[in-house]
């Protein structure tokens, strides 16, 4: 599976999650905006467009302007995610997000794959950073991964 049909799968599950939300105790989604090479933001909220502005606002707090401020990935319900860092043998670096994993091993999981150096032979550097738990926290991601 490609890492774009991946992240396609990944979206579509989360746009028709998004009905359940009322069904589905009070959870919270969860929001990634990034400006490249800038700035970035993660927030939960109890819909897309309250976690996504938060971000965003996070994201131009922290340097980013309003304009490169992108919206990168959202999950409802957030459960597990992770932040995985790439650099390109051309120099650009940015972070890819995979969110709604039922556990930090399969959020680990989902970093492994997107970081397999047969699909992206181009990245020389490829690292989960950061793991998210349903409420946002988050905690580094052990350098052994």
């Amino acid at each position: 599976m490609t890492v774009r049909r991946f992240c396609t799968l990944i979206f579509a599950i989360a746009l028709s999650a998004t009905g359940a939300m009322t069904q589905d105790g009070g959870r919270q989604g969860i929001a990634f905006v990034q400006a490249p090479e800038m700035s970035s933001g993660v927030c939960t909220g109890k819909d897309a467009a309250t976690a996504f502005d938060c971000a965003k606002k996070q994201c131009v707090d922290g340097g980013g302007t309003d304009e490169d401020c992108l919206e990168a990935a959202y999950c409802f319900p957030a459960r597990f995610s992770v932040d995985v860092f790439m650099q390109s043998s051309e120099g650009p670096h940015w972070h890819e997000y995979y969110c709604g994993w039922d556990t930090k091993e399969l959020a680990l999981a989902a970093a492994k794959v997107a970081c397999d150096n047969i699909k992206r032979p181009y990245l020389v550097e490829c690292t989960p950073v950061l793991i998210y738990d349903e409420d946002g926290n988050s905690e580094e991601v052990p350098m052994d991964n």
